[in-house]
């Protein structure tokens, strides 16, 4: 597999790079590394965003930290009113 790193995905070369450091390795085991983790994390944070002992704000907070570039969570607040 090739990836692109010329013209307009310049940055990519950059994201990479800074995986293969976070990773302490060369930039092939960093990608497939990034690539084995990120699905993980997002669920992980998602369990976390469904926690019933957190508040609103405290969600929006954590989904605010954990939101990136590519990847952004949101927490809505439903209220509900039945009347008889």
């Amino acid at each position: 597999m090739r990836i692109r790193t010329d013209g307009d995905y310049a940055y990519r070369e950059d994201a990479i790079e800074r995986a293969a450091d976070f990773y302490d390795c060369n930039k092939t085991k960093a990608v497939v590394s990034a690539c084995e983790d990120v699905p993980r994390l997002v669920a992980a944070a998602r369990q976390v965003l469904e926690r019933d002992d957190l508040t609103h704000e405290q969600r929006q907070e954590i989904a605010e930290t954990l939101s990136t570039r590519v990847t952004s969570f949101e927490v809505e607040k439903n209220v509900t009113v039945e009347r008889e």
